[in-house]
């Protein structure tokens, strides 16, 4: 099954098509060859799961699914949330974006946070949504050089190492996208 996957982020595209079954074939935007920024303008992370996914359902006719994800800081009244990456500007910067948060957080020692992933998926013009969320904490500082976005500052639960120090396969099994891949990864499998 062919199925786009709305995203330019290489790292992401990756790391999902690792998590899902062989027969199940993922398109990117940029596979597509489109260029445009897809709006991400809703005050919810869902809801800018979901404007992706309508955006792309008005000009491709196959399965599209998107998600978007938000890292939420107690201490913090839930920021960055959904401006997660785009949290020290437009420009998207995620070095800026976590020596802003490392900033904001440097009295704090409430460093308790959660990732919560949504993902959008329509289906034969029938839509709907899965949610992923990993608890755990801000670090007091950058380790590792795996993953993306927020994984150098972020530890979670029951773990000593931050994303950034895991590998695919360890993140993949309890990280938030996989939680809510695996949702989308059943529902498909059902949907066959």
């Amino acid at each position: 099954m062919d199925i786009i996957f709305a995203t330019h982020n290489q790292n992401k595209l990756q790391e999902v098509q690792a998590l899902m079954p062989s027969h199940i074939n993922l398109i990117s935007l940029d596979d597509l060859g489109l260029k445009d920024d897809i709006p991400e303008t809703a005050e919810t992370i869902a809801g800018n799961a979901i404007q992706k996914v309508e955006f792309l359902r008005m000009r491709y006719e196959q399965p599209v699914f998107a998600d978007d994800t938000g890292l939420i800081v107690d201490a913090l009244d839930g920021e960055p949330g959904v401006y997660s990456a785009r949290y020290a500007g437009p420009h998207k910067s995620s070095e800026d974006n976590m020596n802003l948060l490392l900033e904001k957080l440097t009295d704090n020692n409430n460093r308790q946070a959660r990732f919560v992933t949504a993902i959008a998926l329509d289906l034969n013009r029938h839509q709907i949504l899965f949610e992923g969320v990993c608890e755990g904490r801000i670090s007091k500082e950058k380790s590792g050089e795996k993953g993306f976005g927020y994984d150098p500052i972020f530890v979670p639960d029951g773990y000593d190492l931050t994303f950034a120090q895991m590998t695919m396969s360890e993140k993949g099994k309890i990280s938030h996208r996989a939680k809510a891949l695996r949702k989308l990864i059943d529902y498909l499998k059902e949907a066959e």
